[in-house]
């Protein structure tokens, strides 16, 4: 018992720290890239190569003749938004550094987090995030104004894409256990693929005769998909939408750190002092097991299922 209960508390914050290193050293990886491919054929090669692995690992096309009309929608929705995301996201990172398109990301979604705030606590953190994510944004917008406004339109995507992530994914649970949003996901990527093949395919079909360049372009789609997007599933079934936001305050920080050691992008004082107020904002926002727990129990609640005095007491 006890060692499940430990189990409880650890899992969601491992999770979280995988998909953050993970979301930024694939397209760390896909900058190098780009002196060999088109940052679209890249973005392409990265939603084709996650929807093989899922397609092979989890078969997602099962999942259809169980679903309803309205998760068949937020299938298709969520595979439109990743389509659209990645391929905005490597049109941001070829023309900012890693650490300004991952501030302005997360720009949307700390406002998914303040809009779950209840306590002071959690009003400072917010805050503590927001002035972090401002100072390592360092906003010129004289020097590259198409790659800021590509910036933030991926930052409204990003946005998009964890409510209709969590939508998936809660869902999903229900249906198929853990694995139930991650087989969607699955069958999202199988939609981003095809979504995205009129504007990427064209710029990934010299790849398609370079073995070293196919070679990249895969390496760039596991650690850019297949690992942040099964650990952000599994992490959003656990943690509620506001707490999963905020959480991810810290993309932010690991993108510094990332360019930092893989693309030689030295921070700056203020990128640091941004960092570090990030951090700080991680480590004011507490209890989120706690509020993970209530969630669960009000779901179970709204099911007819009774939740124990006990389990609702207990942390984690």
């Amino acid at each position: 018992m006890r060692s499940t209960v430990l189990t409880r508390r650890v899992r969601a914050p491992v999770l979280l720290a995988s998909s953050s290193v993970f979301h930024y050293l694939g397209p760390a990886f896909a900058v190098l890239v780009f002196v060999r491919l088109d940052p679209l054929g890249v973005a392409w090669l990265r939603i084709a190569t996650a929807a093989a692995v899922f397609a092979a690992w989890r078969r997602p096309w099962r999942l259809l003749r169980r679903l309803t009309a309205a998760q068949r929608r937020d299938l298709v929705a969520l595979g439109a938004v990743l389509a659209a995301m990645n391929s905005v996201f490597y049109l941001a990172i070829a023309r900012l550094p890693l650490s300004t398109v991952g501030a302005i990301e997360f720009l949307g979604v700390v406002m998914l987090a303040a809009s779950g705030v209840r306590t002071v606590q959690n009003a400072i953190a917010v805050v503590l995030a927001v002035g972090g994510v401002a100072t390592l944004a360092d906003v010129r917008l004289a020097g590259e104004p198409l790659g800021f406004v590509l910036a933030f339109a991926n930052c409204a995507l990003f946005m998009l894409y964890v409510v209709v992530g969590h939508r998936v994914a809660s869902g999903a649970t229900q249906r198929g256990g853990r694995w139930g949003g991650v087989d969607q996901l699955g069958a999202s990527m199988l939609v981003a693929t095809i979504v995205a093949a009129p504007w990427g395919l064209v710029h990934a079909a010299p790849a398609l005769t370079h073995p070293g360049w196919l070679a990249a372009g895969v390496a760039v789609g596991i650690c850019s998909s297949v690992i942040p997007y099964v650990t952000d599933q599994l992490a959003m079934a656990l943690l509620p939408r506001s707490a999963f936001a905020l959480a991810l305050s810290v993309l932010p920080a690991c993108a510094t750190v990332v360019g930092l050691v893989v693309l030689a992008q030295r921070p700056t004082a203020a990128d640091l002092f941004g960092v570090a107020l990030v951090i700080a904002g991680l480590a004011v926002h507490q209890d989120i097991r706690r509020d993970t727990r209530q969630d669960f129990n009000q779901r179970k609640l709204q099911e007819g299922i009774p939740c124990s005095t006990s389990d609702s007491a207990r942390p984690g």
